[in-house]
């Protein structure tokens, strides 16, 4: 494997150092400086898990890919909690792989070109910051490339959440324009008279207020990048005003009888379809089509899914106030199988805000099924229910289940029962009327069986301390 790897780095103009123990590479990791780390996870002695650790340690800028032939999710958080770039499942595509690595060289030099310059002020427009490598998202990485180095405008939809402006950013940070400003703004956050004046300025006494000349967004943002978040909410007095500046690229500030000739590259987004707004009236065709000259939809959260994992553990970093030993939050199985199965309507943004919930809730920096929201939890919970039920009968599938040969029914029943009981409180935030519906009983049956627990245990409850559980 290590061979293989290193002809695709000869084949693509790179130049490898391979080594096949974990240990070696270790020990003169430091004498190559690399810009790029690329291990198996499995390796005999030193780990792949281990060669990470040690280079986070010794190269901390410098990114590391994971290879691994194993589909357990427990490695590949563990991989990407560690703070691995990110992951390879064997048998891998080569043309992933090169992708991969391109990205991750990309990376590096953007981390280091931001280390030298003393404001930093362009290290948030790494292209990088978008999270994902599913196929959807593999596919707006690759039409990001294409087209970010033209000067055409370009339509960015989306559901709201979805990162529209992340990728407005990384279409301007990847082309020639990436000195010059990047300008955005909401079109829905401001009235129309407000918005005509924030967008193309206005001359002293042009209204009420106006008591000195204002340069609006398009001449703050002239040799660079404007941004038109939410275009779809923009009145349609100024868009026909839009319409005229971007095809005779100048504009008269409100009140000014004088052109200014401008040379911005506007890119717009829009989290609602054009095409209805345009039949119903409450959006210009022709503007439609200027600003669609190329478009680029960004897939909800629902339609790439096996990227979740990886947004978690980087709002994680992002978001974790300590946690063990002062390090990055870690999740638990059970929580992290809630979140792969909700839904997510609000998109990236709801699940940020779940994982920083999470950090702050969470005890010993250990993030729990309980420290997520309810309307997770029960989606959680759904989806394990149509998993454990056959289809068709609904009956229990039994034949994957260790049964407690030896043991009385009695006291069988009474562990499945009090388990079930437990976890369920749990799901339900310690909730009883809400754990109780979800039962199936009354609110007083579910009172009696607790109290009837705490009498016949009054320490513990399977695992856990009855007070902390039940209180």
């Amino acid at each position: 494997m290590a061979q293989v790897i290193s002809d695709l780095c000869v084949q693509a103009g790179y130049t490898p150092i391979p080594y096949t123990s974990g240990e070696r590479a270790v020990e003169l990791m430091l004498g190559h400086a690399p810009h790029l780390i690329i291990t198996d996870v499995r390796m005999e002695g030193v780990s792949g898990i281990d060669v990470l650790k040690a280079a986070r340690t010794r190269l901390p800028k410098t990114p590391v890919i994971l290879v691994t032939a194993s589909k357990q999710l427990e490695l590949v958080v563990q991989g990407m909690r560690a703070g691995a770039f990110d992951y390879m499942l064997k048998p891998f595509k080569v043309d992933e792989l090169l992708q991969s690595m391109k990205r991750a060289l990309e990376q590096n030099a953007s981390v280091e070109e931001t280390h030298h310059n003393a404001s930093g002020t362009r290290e948030h427009l790494r292209f990088e910051n978008i999270i994902g490598r599913s196929p959807r998202m593999k596919e707006v990485f690759g039409l990001i490339e294409k087209v970010a180095n033209t000067d055409s405008t370009i339509l960015i939809g989306g559901e709201s959440g979805t990162g529209k402006e992340l990728v407005a950013r990384a279409l301007h940070f990847k082309s020639e324009r990436r000195s010059q400003p990047f300008v955005a703004i909401n079109c829905s956050a401001l009235p129309e008279n407000l918005l005509e004046s924030e967008l193309f300025g206005h001359k002293k006494g042009a209204f009420t207020g106006a008591v000195q000349d204002k340069v609006g967004l398009f001449e703050e943002a002239e040799g660079g990048t404007l941004f038109l978040d939410e275009i779809n909410s923009m009145a349609p007095l100024l868009q026909t005003k839009l319409l005229r500046v971007l095809q005779e690229r100048t504009l008269r500030r409100v009140g000014d009888n004088r052109t200014i000739p401008i040379h911005v590259r506007v890119l717009a987004a829009t989290n609602e379809p054009l095409e209805e707004k345009i039949k119903t009236g409450g959006f210009r065709q022709d503007l439609y089509y200027r600003l669609a000259v190329i478009q680029l939809e960004i897939p909800s959260l629902r339609e790439r899914a096996d990227d979740i994992p990886l947004l978690v553990e980087h709002f994680l970093r992002k978001h974790s106030y300590g946690g063990l030993n002062g390090g990055t939050a870690q999740i638990e199985e059970p929580a992290m199988r809630a979140l792969c199965a909700y839904d997510w309507p609000g998109n990236v943004r709801e699940l940020e805000n779940a994982m920083e919930r999470a950090c702050v809730l969470c005890d010993d920096g250990q993030i729990q099924l309980r420290d997520l929201p309810v309307h997770v939890r029960l989606a959680s919970f759904s989806a394990v229910r149509s998993m454990a039920f056959e289809e068709g009968d609904g009956s229990v599938d039994f034949n994957s289940v260790s049964l407690p040969i030896g043991k009385t029914l009695e006291s069988v029943i009474s562990t499945i029962e009090r388990r079930f009981i437990e976890e369920t409180l749990l799901f339900n935030g310690g909730i009883r009327e809400r754990a109780a519906q979800m039962l199936g009983i009354s609110t007083a049956t579910l009172y009696r069986k607790i109290e009837n627990e705490r009498r016949s245990q009054p320490k513990t409850v399977g695992s856990m301390p009855v007070g902390g559980l039940f209180r």
